[in-house]
């Protein structure tokens, strides 16, 4: 796994749309288009930003969500708000090509399914996405694969639904479609996450995102994260 250490917050933002950009151009150069995941939560926004002022042809370009929390559309904690902000609405990528991931409904599992036969439906015969971004807890999860979780078993799915997580269910890409990326791009921000990221380079420990570490994929960091956790 190559390291990529930023100074700043602002730093890692910019690396970390930039290896977007670039994953996103290759693709479409090589294929005619791109099909990408991007994670919730706070630290993605500003790469997001960046990332939606890139130069690309973005009708050619699909986003899917790596997870998302089974809550309403008017819940402040929704991934799919950030994403549709600053993709459509402030960025050129056309709306049906924002994959969201229904999470307003009953059956929480038909809905799963349902997500799993779109993401072959638009990402084609391969069904690989380019890139997929991720990020990493301080309990070492990633997506929504958190530690103690029966999802984290999941082999013949590609979409699945979490147990209650700081008191919401979760929609979450399995490690079955995370690992079928042609390319994984991890944003990793803050002192919290140095114990962490410290096993995911080294993969060593228990926790979900270390059992990613098998696949080749690039991290991006800023000094608080990849900072030596016991100094």
């Amino acid at each position: 796994m190559r390291l990529i250490v930023s100074r700043d917050l602002e730093e890692a933002a910019r690396c970390a749309a930039g290896e977007l950009a670039r994953a996103c151009a290759a693709a479409v150069a090589e294929r005619g288009r791109a099909c990408i995941a991007l994670s919730g939560g706070r630290s993605p926004l500003r790469a997001f930003e960046l990332f939606a002022c890139s130069p690309l042809p973005w009708a050619a370009i699909v986003v899917a969500q790596v997870d998302e929390r089974c809550v309403p559309a008017d819940d402040g904690r929704r991934n799919l708000a950030s994403l549709r902000t600053r993709l459509v609405e402030q960025g050129l990528l056309p709306r049906t090509n924002l994959l969201e991931m229904p999470v307003e409904v009953d059956d929480l599992e038909r809905a799963a399914d349902g997500y799993a036969a779109l993401l072959r439906e638009r990402l084609g015969p391969d069904g690989e996405f380019d890139v997929v971004q991720l990020g990493l807890g301080s309990d070492g999860h990633t997506a929504s694969l958190v530690p103690g979780d029966p999802v984290l078993e999941i082999a013949d799915r590609d979409v699945a639904i979490t147990r209650p997580y700081q008191g919401t269910r979760r929609m979450t890409l399995t490690y079955a479609r995370l690992r079928s990326a042609r390319e994984r791009l991890w944003l990793v921000t803050g002192g919290d996450k140095a114990a962490a990221l410290a096993e995911l380079l080294a993969g060593a420990g228990t926790s979900p995102a270390v059992r990613l570490t098998r696949e080749p994929g690039v991290v991006v960091a800023d000094r608080a994260a990849s900072a030596s956790p016991d100094s």
